[in-house]
């Protein structure tokens, strides 16, 4: 039998050394499922829960053009919410099990989406900062070894770069306009900066699930990598919009090649991930509530499977 193990396991690490993807029905060490099933449903959480920020501003849109742009853009949200359960499912964890997970604090999602949406501006800053972010996150996910993650990745990425140009098409169209709205989209970069730098997860030095996820190639960059991706590649854009990134330590080091930045304040980062954050105990209790005014529409849909299934039997 552990000859056998060895076996499966030699085969296993082959598989990954070989950039294979590794499938549901394809033996995988319990650990592996565990650490996919972790991060695949903390992923889909974050798609769902991401939703509650944004839907705020839908009745409050400026205009029907922006209106129609954000329900679509929440609407692609909760697609990926179901692609990611989905494929979650493929592990062996009911889609139940994983919603449960949320409602009772068990499972995280992106600390990211604890923060108050307080003005229009925020939507163009959520589109830049937070979308751009989740896709220098994400598009190493579109190789990461787990087929069914792989896959799924292909079509959220696509969506999220749109969601990125779309947000920061508002705040280019609020930078050109009055010094009021100019102020607005400063403000709300002042608000997301910091917390978008988080979403990347702790400093390499201090992340637990980092180096087993390389070995996995679950992850093809650390945090610390993408992190400084992300802020070499957004700086310019706030050069553009005439917007300055609140950080008084930020310069471009011309022998890194890179931007040296300000210290992370680490003690929020992690008041906010152990359910401290300004709106931590609100989007739980806004799931919940969905969740359970929900209920007759599964009921009615289920039912109504069920008796088309019984009408193909007969």
């Amino acid at each position: 039998m552990e000859d056998n193990v060895k076996a499966m396991e030699a085969i296993f690490e082959q598989k990954i050394a070989n950039d294979e993807k590794i499938e549901p029905k394809d033996w995988m060490p319990e650990k592996y499922r565990k650490t996919h099933i972790r991060q695949i449903s903390q992923h889909a959480h974050s798609e769902i829960v991401g939703m509650l920020p944004e839907g705020n501003w839908i009745t409050r849109a400026p205009s029907l053009r922006r209106k129609v742009a954000l329900l679509a853009k929440v609407q692609d949200e909760a697609g990926h919410g179901l692609y990611l359960y989905s494929a979650c499912e493929t592990l062996g964890i009911s889609r139940e099990e994983m919603y449960e997970q949320l409602h009772s604090g068990k499972a995280k999602y992106s600390s990211i989406f604890n923060y108050p949406t307080l003005t229009w501006a925020d939507m163009g800053a959520i589109g830049w900062l937070v979308d751009g972010a989740a896709i220098i996150n994400q598009v190493p996910l579109c190789n990461t070894s787990f087929g069914p993650y792989a896959r799924a990745m292909v079509r959220v990425c696509k969506e999220e770069s749109f969601h990125q140009r779309q947000g920061y098409e508002i705040m280019m169209t609020l930078c050109n306009g009055t010094q009021e709205q100019k102020d607005m989209a400063q403000d709300a970069l002042n608000r997301w900066w910091w917390p978008s730098l988080m979403m990347f997860g702790p400093n390499d030095a201090d992340s637990t699930h980092t180096e087993q996820s390389m070995k996995w190639k679950l992850k093809r960059k650390t945090n610390d990598e993408l992190r400084q991706q992300f802020i070499d590649q957004t700086v310019p854009q706030a050069d553009i919009l005439g917007l300055e990134v609140p950080d008084p330590e930020l310069k471009y080091n011309h022998e890194k090649g890179h931007y040296d930045f300000g210290d992370i304040n680490w003690d929020e980062f992690w008041q906010v991930v152990k359910g401290h954050g300004p709106c931590n105990k609100e989007r739980i209790r806004d799931r919940k509530n969905a969740w359970e005014n929900g209920e007759w529409v599964r009921e009615a849909a289920n039912a109504y499977a069920e008796k088309q299934a019984e009408r193909k039997a007969s």
